[in-house]
């Protein structure tokens, strides 16, 4: 599988015009329905208690593999996820990283709840570990050496994982969820050697093995706006219509609007590409501000973003019946 660079790949203009045309009008924008407004939708989900666990992953230091941080976070993580699942454990590998010649050890924090006994299955997926180098696009020089402390790009994901676990624990009947948090996503320097957690995971995928896949990452910045990721229109079509329009039906069309935006290099590739349709959530406008950089500090992230996405999940997922992929 070719990766590109984890840079913004917006189409060429005539590209997208192409692309565009080719969609039918409620593919292009919310679709216009009559609908009477139902009744504010009440959630489980705790934003505070979301923030807290950001907060918290922030406050052990970047999360970079080989690091006492690295082993401080994962243990916690472990620890959160044993109190709402009925099973959770390490997956661990080691990885010889070719910067320094060491060889590093790779955790994934695994948790599962109903998995065994569902009528569908789904894994739920962030990367909780931190960059080593703040070397994004608007990071000064001076700045690259140092890791960045990754609460976007890392701790909101996982945040809202923690507390949605926690949220809908006795609340999806026949929906089995595995909870990925993985680790080596960002350890770099470039994409030859990141996403390490996700590929390790999708080399020895469970029995039984998922049936879809919903990916979590940089989404806990201010005025959060999620739309529709390009891979996972192409090759997840299915559950990302359905997450959109689910979205849109209980009052998050503004977080969550209906039409496609970047092409991003992510985590929910290499699940795609062992035959698990995955939908990546992501909001790369902070591409354009702090991703990358030793900005990237709860400073920069607000609770309501989390509380949008862990409401938007928590809404999908509790329905009275699971949501199933389309056969073939």
């Amino acid at each position: 599988m070719l990766r590109l660079p984890k840079l913004s790949r917006a189409l060429a203009l005539l590209g997208t015009t192409a692309l565009l045309g080719c969609l039918g009008p409620a593919q292009q924008s919310a679709p216009v329905v009559s609908v009477q407004t139902p009744p504010a939708p009440t959630y489980k989900f705790d934003g505070k208690v979301a923030w807290d666990y950001l907060v918290k992953q922030v406050a052990y230091g970047p999360r970079v593999p080989g690091t006492d941080a690295q082993v401080k976070c994962r243990d916690y993580i472990l620890d959160e996820l044993k109190k709402s699942c009925d099973d959770a454990h390490l997956q661990q590998f080691s990885y010889h990283w070719s910067v320094n010649g060491k060889t590093l050890p790779i955790y994934n924090v695994i948790g599962t709840q109903n998995w065994k006994d569902a009528k569908v299955r789904m894994v739920l997926l962030a990367h909780w570990d931190s960059r080593p180098w703040a070397d994004g696009p608007n990071s000064p020089p001076g700045d690259h050496d140092k890791p960045i402390p990754g609460a976007d790009d890392g701790a909101s994901g996982v945040a809202v994982i923690l507390e949605l676990a926690q949220a809908i624990k006795d609340k999806h009947p026949g929906l089995g969820i595995l909870y990925l948090l993985d680790d080596g996503e960002d350890l770099g320097p470039d994409i030859s050697q990141m996403l390490l957690g996700v590929d390790y995971f999708a080399d020895h995928l469970p029995t039984p093995r998922p049936d879809y896949g919903i990916l979590l990452d940089m989404i806990g910045q201010k005025d959060l706006v999620v739309p529709m990721e390009q891979e996972s229109y192409k090759s997840a079509n299915a559950i990302t219509k359905a997450f959109f329009l689910n979205a849109m039906k209980v009052g998050l069309g503004k977080t969550f609007p209906y039409k496609i935006g970047e092409d991003i290099d992510d985590d929910h590739l290499p699940l795609i590409a062992k035959g698990v349709p995955t939908l990546d959530l992501i909001d790369w406008d902070y591409y354009n501000t702090y991703w990358h950089t030793v900005k990237d500090t709860p400073e920069q992230c607000s609770e309501q973003s989390l509380v949008d996405v862990g409401d938007a999940l928590e809404s999908f997922f509790t329905r009275p019946s699971p949501w199933t992929p389309p056969a073939g």
